[in-house]
């Protein structure tokens, strides 16, 4: 069982995530795992650095840690041979400490290039033969690739590690949690669904399998959940509006009728380390073995102490 903290890349600038990483080292974190957007979701939150520029600055800066995308796009935003090449240096420079996240994407970030958007089928069929291209470049020498979607002209990564990068699918359906263990090396999601877990099990998965939880640390409850309120409440449209909307705009009109207590009952909030237990027991249970502790409270530096003082020795006892 592993422990990771959430890189809220939409929330800080790239020197505070820096910062963060460094103190989640110390606490005794496994790993870290970072957003890679290029628009917030809420315009309060008020950052989106370049998460590869990040990662690098993180590797040169830690020695033990873990670093993860959580997760990268590589079909529409990236060509996945750009990402094949991210993922090999980041490899290198970080001694194999990088896992690759990847998932189909979200319109909020994909939409800028100028080349739209796809549907849901769409996006699943570049994803696949996003992986196709990586996994063929991994290989090494000169490659090239013709999909129904995506090209690859004569292409060669030159540095590749020794030991490649994990992949992990972002999955939010059975269809994509087989395709992780068809192609990928592990398992990424944001809800403890066990049937997630026995779809990639079933179609001979037997990798890491990341999840997510919400958390809203702060000395009190009330804090925890205003600020959990003020930056996160996106996190309650649903997956069909957070893949669809293009515009922090339209995610501050969609979760309009988002209210405090809704938030109160998805995010593990307050002083009580019991609470974050608590929260984080269903995702163990449905068989998820990496844990992302993803803090929408007001004080990141606080959370990560907390961590360590409180909430670490009880999380690693379950």
């Amino acid at each position: 069982m592993k422990f990771g903290y959430k890189l809220a890349a939409e929330g800080f600038g790239p020197k505070e995530l820096i910062e963060q990483a460094v103190a989640a080292e110390r606490a005794g974190f496994d790993f870290v795992e970072i957003s890679d957007h290029y628009h917030p979701w809420l315009d309060v939150q008020g950052h989106s650095p370049f998460a590869w520029t990040v990662l690098g600055a993180i590797a040169a800066k830690t020695s033990t840690i873990g670093l993860a995308t959580g997760v990268t796009c590589p079909t529409v935003r990236y060509h996945p041979a750009i990402i094949a090449q991210a993922a090999a240096t980041l490899a290198i420079t970080s001694d194999n400490r990088f896992t690759l996240g990847i998932g189909a994407g979200e319109r909020l970030n994909e939409h800028v290039v100028g080349q739209g958007f796809p549907s849901v089928r769409g996006r699943h069929e570049r994803l696949r033969e996003a992986l196709e291209i990586i996994k063929l470049l991994w290989q090494g020498g000169y490659q090239s690739y013709e999909g129904k979607h995506l090209q690859l002209e004569d292409a060669r990564v030159f540095d590749l590690p020794d030991q490649l990068p994990v992949i992990a699918v972002a999955a939010g359906g059975k269809n994509a949690a087989a395709m992780a263990a068809e192609l990928a090396d592990g398992l990424f999601a944001t809800e403890p669904r066990a049937d997630l877990v026995e779809s990639y099990r079933a179609a001979g998965g037997t990798g890491p399998r990341y999840a997510e939880v919400p958390m809203a640390w702060a000395p009190t409850a009330e804090a925890g959940i205003k600020e959990a309120y003020k930056t996160t409440r996106w996190a309650l449209t649903g997956w069909k509006v957070m893949s669809e909307l293009p515009n922090p705009a339209n995610f501050e009109a969609a979760s309009q009728t988002v209210r405090e207590e809704d938030v109160a009952e998805k995010f593990a909030h307050g002083p009580d380390p019991e609470a974050y237990v608590e929260a984080v027991k269903p995702y163990l249970e449905a068989g998820f073995d990496h844990i992302v502790l993803q803090n929408a409270g007001p004080d990141p530096e606080g959370f990560i102490d907390f961590f360590q003082k409180d909430l670490a020795d009880k999380l690693r006892a379950l």
